[in-house]
């Protein structure tokens, strides 16, 4: 608020302020005597100074009794400013102790009970001490004059000069401030008048004005009010700055709108064309020219008619402008033919891809259907041309099945999509839905949110400039939710060939067809995959390599792919067939080829790097020379090592990058028949567990298992890699025989690995991921495999070569497991 001291005061107030001012600047600077005791007016949000003039409204009683007595006196009386103003009773507690002087000029007394008072402050005082509190308060005060600078200082008088000149250009920039005060500062000559003067002419708060007040040199008061005025200039002066630069900005646009406004007449009589009325013809050519559907149409050209009828700076104007600029883009019509020649397609998948003989003869079939069915259409046609009219009720034709690429990292399922659209000559796009978690990212938003865009799927068909391209959804598995919506829910629209002929993106709000898009989806897991989605696909499983179909893809796809990218030629680098098998089984441990490629492309860096220094010697790389490129060895195998000792024994898994091996770890102390489970077991694989020990504990006397044994210990049965969560119940059979191998202090046969669910009764139920599990098994370098019996038929996925290597031991039952499990007869009592 401001605090320039000042009341609304009425005319007859202004009047005798006035004289008064200017009889107290001609008169002598005596100050009247003051009285042993002093009647002290506390007074809030305001300090009066000595030697000035200011109205002051009061209206509490005691203020009012006080006044009114002085009145009938010598008019004298001090003025203490309070230190807060929340207080509504003020005592002594609550004031300052240094004040000002001050005589009654003029007192009016209002209708409604208060005093409007015009005082002049005359002299600075001390409070010595506080004499009453009642009818008002009184004290004993002292004269505090400050300290003046001497005659000849002449710092003071330039400090005083300096502080005059702020003022009277505070004075011309401030309305407050009128020039009758700026020139009274200038022509003031008492250096101590001036200080007060623009003391109670600026902006202050109680606390500031209070210190000037108590401050006793002058010329320290004086430099205060220097830096105070400095201030108050700054913020003035850009406060005007920012009001002409507002000014100006209004002026320039009512400007620009009159000259608008006059080209639009002088456009009307000249019978030309103004810039809407082209942007309006423009956008309606190109309308024409999109081919767009009937309802597609309608809309843009309703959005059209809004536009011609907006001013520019209309904030609708730009948006309407940019969902035109969507519209008018999007390939409504524009195709690639299709080449469905099966052939061609088998050659450009096999050269791009080793193996995957299944999902690579899907894939021809999906295009020998497409081809059939369009030679078909066109043969029908050509032999019933008919005139007469297609009914409504006709179902639309479908255009194909969905694909979905499920497998472990690295096995090319992503480079599989941009094959297929090189067979069959469209364009691709990829996009990758890992983390995605707003519905909005595939529907698009609404054109009522600022900053609106379409999906991503009217993106990827603007960027590719088709209307049949292959787009592949990369990583659907891993697709998020939360508030803003369920992506996988809006993508049943999307990947159901029944309904994306008619998809209707919330920005453009129109039907598009997607029916010719071709839709490849992957994923590394389908359990994650909700079951809506999961049903709309079909699902093509892509397993891991065997270390044979690593050793051909690296030779073949990735070896010269990384000299390319490193900047060799073929004859500088020579890998060896071992060194790569070295390659896969001792630096890498994974069902794809990507960390191959990596350890590769780390070999061509630095052959690169002694080529570039001018070491261009031919480099053959082998066995013996292979850790000088790539290090120590990283894995090795260890499986046949763990399985020396009771208690463990090995079990296969299907995790999100593949098969592989898991240790099952059991071990007993003393304790009463507890079971404890650790290694971030979930409610299956626990279940599985505790089915497990209650078999074994039924086998007991088959076993040869002491009497009561369960009683006196407790079980604790561990899965290592603690940090990696693992659930299901294919664990069953290799924590039975686990648990078996510790209860009878028999170690399990090197190189045997299982899986399979148990059951109460002793039963081996089948389970899921064999190939997975098997490849992992080969890997491992193990040479056993136990299996449930009704998973034989899996075995045919299997690599010829693979199940040449390998033994495998199919199951009914865990007395088999057991059987094959161990040396010798593990049965106390034979069965």
């Amino acid at each position: 608020m401001p605090l320039t001291n000042t009341i609304d005061m009425s005319p007859e107030m202004a009047r005798v302020m006035e004289e008064h001012t200017k009889q107290e600047e001609n008169t002598s600077d005596t100050s009247p005597k003051i009285p042993d005791v002093l009647p002290i007016l506390p007074v809030r949000d305001i300090v009066i100074f000595p030697m000035t003039i200011a109205p002051i409204i009061i209206g509490q009683p005691k203020s009012i009794r006080l006044l009114e007595e002085v009145s009938m006196k010598d008019r004298l009386f001090g003025l203490v400013s309070a230190k807060s103003t929340s207080t509504e009773d003020l005592k002594s507690a609550d004031l300052y102790s240094v004040g000002t002087l001050a005589r009654i000029f003029k007192l009016i007394k209002s209708p409604d009970g208060t005093l409007r008072v015009l005082i002049q402050g005359i002299e600075r005082i001390r409070v010595d001490e506080w004499m009453e509190d009642e009818p008002y308060l009184k004290a004993k005060v002292s004269k505090h004059p400050e300290i003046l600078s001497s005659a000849d200082d002449i710092e003071a008088e330039a400090m005083a000069r300096s502080l005059a000149a702020l003022f009277a250009k505070l004075a011309g920039l401030v309305p407050h401030l009128s020039s009758e005060e700026a020139l009274t500062a200038v022509d003031v000559s008492d250096s101590r008048r001036l200080v007060y003067l623009v003391a109670s002419s600026i902006q202050m708060g109680v606390e500031e004005a209070q210190e000037i007040l108590e401050l006793d040199s002058i010329a320290e008061k004086i430099r205060r009010l220097s830096t105070r005025l400095s201030h108050e200039m700054e913020v003035v002066e850009l406060g005007q700055k920012i009001q002409s630069q507002a000014r100006s900005e209004i002026e320039k646009t009512q400007r620009e709108y009159l000259l608008r406004e006059q080209l639009k007449a002088i456009q009307r009589e000249l019978g030309e064309k103004d810039e809407l009325q082209v942007i309006v013809e423009e956008y309606r050519e190109k309308i024409a020219k999109a081919n767009m559907p009937e309802e597609a149409n309608k809309e843009a050209l309703r959005e059209l008619s809004r536009l011609e009828k907006l001013p520019s700076a209309a904030a609708e104007y730009s948006v309407i402008q940019t969902y035109l600029d969507w519209m008018i883009s999007l390939p409504w019509s524009s195709t690639t033919d299709d080449v469905l020649q099966i052939a061609h397609a088998r050659q450009v998948l096999d050269e791009d891809h080793y193996d995957l003989e299944k999902v690579k003869e899907r894939i021809l079939e999906y295009l020998a259907v497409r081809k059939l069915r369009q030679d078909r259409a066109k043969e029908s046609n050509a032999s019933t041309a008919t005139d007469e009219p297609v009914s409504l009720l006709t179902r639309p034709e479908r255009k194909g099945a969905i694909l979905c690429f499920v497998g472990p990292p690295g096995v090319g399922k992503t480079s599989l999509g941009l094959s297929i659209a090189r067979a069959m000559g469209r364009k691709f796009t990829r996009m990758s839905l890992g983390g995605m978690r707003d519905e909005a990212e595939i529907r698009g938003h609404r054109r009522t949110y600022i900053g609106a865009m379409p999906g991503r799927i009217i993106e990827a068909l603007h960027r590719v400039n088709s209307k049949n391209p292959v787009i592949m959804l990369d990583e659907v598995d891993k697709i998020g939710s939360d508030w803003r919506g369920d992506p996988s829910s809006a993508l049943l629209e999307v990947l159901d060939p029944e309904q994306n002929r008619d998809f209707r993106d919330h920005y453009l709000d129109v039907p598009f067809d997607l029916s010719e898009v071709m839709f490849i989806t992957t994923a590394n897991i389908l359990d994650t995959i909700p079951s809506p989605l999961r049903d709309r696909m079909e699902v093509l499983e892509l397993s891991g390599y065997i270390e044979e179909e690593k050793l051909h893809i690296a030779t073949k796809y990735i070896i010269p792919r990384q000299v390319k990218e490193n900047g060799l030629h073929a004859e500088e680098v020579v890998i060896s067939d071992e060194a790569i098998r070295a390659v896969i089984r001792d630096y890498t441990r994974e069902a794809g080829v990507r960390e191959l490629e990596r350890q590769i492309g780390a070999i061509c860096r630095k052959i690169a790097t002694a080529v570039a220094e001018g070491r261009d010697e031919r480099k053959i790389i082998d066995c013996a020379n292979l850790a000088d490129y790539l290090g120590k060895q990283r894995y090795f195998f260890e499986a046949a090592e763990r399985t020396e000792f009771p208690g463990v024994a090995t079990g296969l898994a299907m995790t999100s990058v593949g098969g592989d091996i898991i240790f099952i770890e059991a071990t007993r102390m003393p304790g009463k028949g507890g079971l404890v489970l650790t290694g971030q077991l979930d409610d299956v694989m626990k279940e599985s567990a505790q089915i497990a020990l209650s078999y074994v504990r039924s086998q007991a006397d088959v076993l040869g298992l002491e009497p009561g044994f369960s009683e006196k210990n407790d079980i604790h049965i561990h899965v290592p890699a603690g940090a990696v969560p693992k659930d299901g119940p294919s664990a069953g059979i290799t924590i039975a025989t686990a648990l078996a191998s510790l209860l009878t202090n028999r170690c399990v046969r090197r190189g045997v690995c299982m899986t399979g669910e148990i059951t109460l009764r002793g039963k081996v139920l089948p389970v899921g991921g064999i190939k997975e599990k098997v490849l992992a098994a080969h890997r491992a370098g193990l040479d056993t495999v136990i299996l449930p019996k009704r998973n034989e038929k899996d075995l045919e996925d299997l690599p010829s070569k693979v199940r040449e290597e390998l033994r495998f031991v199919l199951v009914d039952e865990v007395v088999e497991v057991f059987k094959n499990s161990f040396d010798g007869d593990i049965f106390h009592n034979s069965r």
